[in-house]
């Protein structure tokens, strides 16, 4: 709907054979996203969002400045100031003693090479680190052992008072891609093509020193790692820019399971085939990961793919959910999924069951009478086979959110409160469910003329 109101609409319906990418009519009734808050700020790419608690989010991005913001009534709370140069990584850290008032704490990582902490409370700088002798890349917060991890050219592991309690040796000068928790004080790192886990451990000494031990190296992925998401305690999952999904054990590290056919028509033969000579790695990366109990979400180049845990293969896709590159995914408790692209565009998708027809043998009396009857079995194996991987789950656009002008970059779900969305357009902007803000509005009105003693309740 709010495609229509802000800047028109994709290609008509009857040009949609130009392009696969699913399109909505004017009506979208089940998506409640009807009224928008513009939040500026930033004066540059806004890259990251991260929830402090269930009505406030930092946003960070290429302009160095962290700004706090309600998420109901999208105000502005602080305008932190700290780094001088692009934020590349941030992550949010409360307080875990019981002891203690409980604090939330966000710490950002910057291209000056910096680390700082920041009260959200005050708005303050609480403390700032310079000791990187790289960017940090990405931040990991241990809330159970209250330790937070940075990984750039190595993993230090650090206190909520800043103290460096250990740090693994150089590791490479691209830097740590991604980290995650593991059970047993473990943790992954993606560098390159490798996956390495490490253990960490308490000083048995009494002092507050940490070791940190290497303990194994994985080298399945044939490309760089992009993507790394915990399911579970029991369960990891790892995307390349090659488009491999690889499923881990948590506990002793083995793969488990793994998809690298994501651009296989005959392994997806609902997906339309295209006519090229080879895939771009752009349209092949895998992007971003989530997941639930039962499924991992995988954005990979334009599409998204919905991987079975269980039955260990795709069961939903859909191949060309956008324009341009999927950056972000995320699965909401009602079965749908949300999606933002490169293209501008936030869609949302809901998981339908898809009809099942039961496979049709390939008639074989007349055949066997010339033998071919191994012919005919392999066909009927062929037929069972595709049969078998034909996705039991399809994924319905519902709804597209067109507001940005530019690359979105993520998103953060607030439930009833909304949704927040990030881009390179400098922007923020707070997506509302017109009926429910509505009826906050006439409540409030209600209110304010009962306290004024405009409005007379009669029975």
């Amino acid at each position: 709907m709010l495609r229509w109101l802000i800047g028109g609409g994709r290609e008509p319906q009857g040009l949609a054979e130009k392009s696969s990418v699913q399109t909505i009519g004017e009506e979208q009734i089940q998506n409640p996203y009807t009224e928008l808050l513009v939040l500026k700020g930033h004066q540059d790419i806004v890259r990251f969002l991260v929830q402090i608690d269930d009505c406030r989010f930092a946003s960070a991005g290429d302009d160095g400045i962290i700004f706090l913001w309600n998420a109901q009534t999208g105000e502005k709370l602080y305008e932190l100031h700290g780094h001088t140069h692009k934020i590349t990584a941030i992550a949010p850290f409360s307080s875990s003693d019981v002891t203690e008032e409980k604090t939330d704490l966000i710490i950002t990582a910057s291209a000056d090479r910096t680390v700082i902490v920041w009260d959200c409370a005050s708005g303050r700088q609480v403390q700032k680190v310079s000791c990187f002798h790289s960017t940090v890349k990405c931040l990991t917060v241990l809330q159970r052992l209250n330790v937070w991890l940075s990984g750039g050219s190595d993993l230090c592991v650090w206190n909520r008072k800043l103290d460096l309690l250990c740090k693994t040796s150089h590791l490479t000068d691209a830097g740590i891609s991604a980290l995650v928790e593991l059970p047993k004080n473990c943790v992954a790192a993606a560098v390159g093509k490798e996956l390495i886990i490490f253990r960490l451990s308490a000083s048995n000494n009494g002092s507050e020193e940490w070791n940190i031990l290497e303990v194994k190296r994985l080298v399945d992925h044939q490309d760089n790692i992009s993507s790394l998401v915990s399911v579970n305690d029991l369960t990891f999952v790892t995307g390349s820019h090659i488009g491999e999904l690889i499923v881990w054990d948590a506990l002793d590290w083995t793969k488990q399971a793994s998809e690298c056919n994501f651009w296989d028509s005959s392994v997806h033969p609902d997906v339309q085939p295209e006519i090229k000579l080879s895939q771009s790695p752009h349209e092949t990366s895998v992007q971003h990961l989530t997941s639930d109990d039962e499924c991992v979400f995988a954005a990979v180049g334009k599409g998204i793919y919905v991987y079975n845990l269980q039955m260990k293969r795709v069961i939903a896709c859909q191949r060309t959910a956008h324009d341009s590159s999927v950056l972000h995914i995320e699965k909401l408790p009602n079965r749908q999924l949300i999606s933002c692209s490169e293209d501008g565009s936030v869609r949302i998708w809901e998981l339908r069951e898809r009809q099942q027809l039961p496979a049709e043998p390939v008639p074989t009396g007349f055949f066997n009478m010339w033998g071919f009857g191994r012919a005919n079995k392999q066909a009927n194996q062929a037929a069972k086979k595709m049969h078998e991987n034909t996705p039991v789950y399809f994924l319905e656009l519902v709804g597209d959110l067109i507001g940005h002008s530019s690359a979105v970059q993520m998103f953060l779900y607030f439930g009833e409160l909304g949704l927040a969305t990030c881009s390179a357009d400098h922007l923020i902007i707070l997506w509302k469910d017109g009926e429910r803000e509505s009826s906050l509005r006439s409540l409030t009105l209600f209110k304010k003329l009962a306290q004024n003693g405009d409005l007379q309740l009669r029975l």
